[in-house]
């Protein structure tokens, strides 16, 4: 067994050689849609520097040019909030088994000539690594990046040098390309064992595979981008992003000026598709108070695509919405204040009523998981009724955690063919609801897995404070002020504008 293992990142543990996605990907969820389209015009001249032998100069100019004027924090918040998706989509799970198989040992390195803060949040977390050895950004005394690195590349071969001298008892396997240029050509020849990719025959995989885990999953993930930005794929986006404005204006005023009943029908001539399983129920008869639907919360839409679908305006119980998506909203909302006592009142007055909608999750996630329910439905009514919710977009996700949620159905809309799933499950039996004296914490538990088990997701205990935390670094609490209806429409039309600016 190994005491010492170091593997290179790029082309190693990720598939890939070529990091410039993540560049991209810092230049439009860092910078905005001006930086994305300015790094993507210097694509050209970065291939051109690799092919002739100067593949770091292609670097360092890809690292000026995303990260030149940037604040550090900002570069900080993607690095931990959209990068990591698409790093362990690119992982090399070979690899990984190998790098994984040495577990037990006392420390796994990393090294890359990407910046250390691009890389260091994933390999710590999802990689399991100890240590991370990468390139520095020049940050001034402002908190701005330079867009330079502190030293030469070559200095990354003598930092991982220095690791492995610590003990030179330990024995060191090192993990890398033999390319010339490589990160790996620093340190394999520090290293007494030395493994090449492909991996797929090692023997440690064999050796050690009861050993083998992988990498921790990621369950809060940020950003607009759903593609990952290659040339090719980044090219494409921007083409697109000015008929994607076009057609989601256009789909969003049919939302608005049609009646529900109409909008299955038109919503397909535009690209949208919905698809629809399970039996809806009826609608709510004079001598029966409404039904609850209980969704999973992917997108903000949920309520608005689940109205369409029993072609009638359904409220919607919201937390945190824009008054700018209020106003965009076919369906009427009901605003809750998350205190307790007074939530249920509302919801109670409303289920008199008619029928309502509800997200116990109380915020979205994109991953094939579930956030914990609250347990609040459960005690307010016994007419229950599941509904597993799901989408499928191209270019954009119509979630975010870091930016303006008013922007979320604009840009839902913008994906050329957006596509939601709903899935209707049978209203809870009395005797799975709290009138058989079940606990509301167990009703709550149990429509949680059923709809996990409908969609293939995993549950999960965690909340809309821990994604918050994760994803933005706070709880994800706006403090509530008095709305100016003046004010607001013109403050909704800058950050419209600044936000297409921005992404």
């Amino acid at each position: 067994m190994k005491s010492v293992v170091v593997s290179e990142l790029e082309g190693t543990l990720l598939k890939s050689h070529d990091v410039f996605c993540y560049f991209m990907l810092i230049a439009f969820e860092a910078s905005g849609l001006i930086r994305f389209a300015l790094l993507l015009a210097c694509w050209p001249l970065i291939r051109l520097l690799e092919i002739c032998g100067r593949g770091d100069n292609g670097l360092k100019l890809a690292i000026f040019v995303a990260t030149c004027g940037v604040r550090f924090s900002e570069i900080e918040a993607v690095t931990r909030a959209v990068l990591p998706k698409f790093y362990l989509d690119d992982t090399d799970m070979a690899a990984w088994r190998v790098f994984s198989s040495c577990y037990d040992n006392r420390r796994r390195v990393v090294a890359t000539k990407m910046p250390r803060v691009m890389v260091e949040r994933f390999a710590k977390e999802h990689l399991r690594a100890d240590d991370v050895v990468g390139s520095e950004l020049c940050i001034n005394r402002f908190g701005f990046a330079t867009g330079f690195v502190e030293d030469d590349f070559d200095c990354i071969g003598r930092k991982v040098g220095e690791l492995i001298r610590v003990d030179e008892r330990r024995r060191c396997l090192g993990l890398a390309r033999r390319t010339r240029g490589s990160v790996g050509s620093l340190f394999l020849p520090s290293c007494q064992e030395q493994c090449n990719p492909p991996f797929a025959n090692y023997k440690s995989i064999q050796d050690d595979d009861h050993r083998a885990i992988r990498p921790l999953p990621v369950i809060f993930h940020d950003g607009r981008l759903a593609m990952r930005p290659t040339p090719a794929a980044a090219l494409l986006i921007l083409l697109w992003i000015p008929i994607g404005i076009l057609l989601a204006a256009i789909r969003i005023s049919v939302g608005i000026i049609l009646p529900m009943w109409a909008i299955p029908h038109v919503a397909p001539i535009f690209g949208s598709r919905v698809v629809v399983k399970g039996t809806p129920p009826p609608p709510p008869s004079a001598s029966n108070s409404g039904v609850l639907f209980v969704c999973t919360h992917r997108t903000l839409m949920d309520p608005v695509v689940l109205s369409s679908v029993l072609r009638r305006r359904i409220p919607a119980v919201t937390y945190s919405i824009s008054r700018f998506s209020e106003i965009l909203s076919p369906i009427p909302t009901v605003r809750l204040t998350r205190i307790r006592e007074v939530d249920a009142r509302k919801i109670r007055r409303q289920l008199q009523k008619g029928d309502l909608v509800v997200c116990p999750e109380g915020t979205t996630c994109r991953e094939p998981f579930l956030l914990r329910f609250s347990a609040l439905f459960a005690e307010l009514t016994d007419r229950i009724v599941p509904v597993a919710m799901n989408y499928r977009v191209g270019f954009f996700h119509a979630t975010t955690a870091r930016g303006w949620k008013a922007m979320d159905p604009i840009f839902f809309f913008m994906n050329p063919r957006p596509v939601y799933e709903v899935t209707f499950l049978n209203q809870l039996p009395v005797e799975a609801t709290c009138s058989s004296g079940k606990s509301p914490h167990d009703v709550a538990n149990y429509v949680q897995r059923i709809l996990a088990a409908t969609l293939g997701f995993e549950c999960t205990n965690f909340t809309r404070k821990d994604k918050y935390r994760v994803l933005a670094g706070n709880d994800g609490i706006v403090a509530a002020r008095t709305w100016n209806p003046a004010k607001e429409t013109v403050d909704a039309f800058r950050k419209v504008v600044g936000s297409f600016m921005l992404h």
